[in-house]
Order: structure tokens, then sequence, then C-alpha cells
């Protein structure tokens, strides 16, 4: 993904969800069964986006991932909310609430 649609993407009036992990992250994996419950259970209100941060070094850096799964979440190119550790679905429920409204 290149910056300017990452940049595009984060700017849209939803939230949008970014999941900064890797493929060998053992946390990662549990994450990722949460999340796509999150997406279907959210339908358009909020966006999920993954970001591989051994294929997006320079993404990984600019946000300043120290650990993962790292999440941030953006509204109107603004990060919202920002947390490590796996999530749990009601955390996640709760933040597209709060900020799709």
């Amino acid at each position: 993904m290149n910056k300017q649609s990452f940049k595009d993407l984060i700017n849209g009036d939803k939230p949008v969800l970014v999941d900064f992990y890797a493929d060998w992250c053992g946390p990662c994996k549990q994450q990722a069964p949460i999340l796509k419950q999150l997406t279907e259970r959210s339908g358009d209100k909020v966006r999920v986006v993954k970001i591989d941060v051994d294929k997006a070094q320079a993404a990984a850096q600019q946000y300043q991932i120290r650990s993962i799964p790292t999440m941030i979440m953006f509204k109107d190119g603004k990060i919202v909310w920002r947390q490590s550790g796996v999530q749990p679905l009601h955390t996640l429920e709760g933040l597209v609430k709060q900020f799709s409204s």
C-alpha cells in the first residue's frame, strides 16, 4: 500500500482500525479471528486494515510500533485510540460505536 492511499484511507469520515501485525506473531494470530468477527458484526461502520510490519517497515516506524499486535483507530486522519496486545471483541465494538456516530 502506498503512502497516499493509506493517507486517503485514514482521512475518511469512517473510523479505520489499523492492525499492525506479523505472520510469525502468536498473539497476532489470536487477534485475527476477533477482527474478522468485528468486521462481520460492524458492517460498514468501520474499515479494518491489516499492516504487516515486516513488509511495511516505514509505516511501522512512522507510527512507532514497538510491540505487536498494535491497533490504532483513526478518525478524520487523526489517531483517536491506540493499544498494544490482543484486544477483545467487546472493546473493539465499543470503539466502533464511539467513533462511528
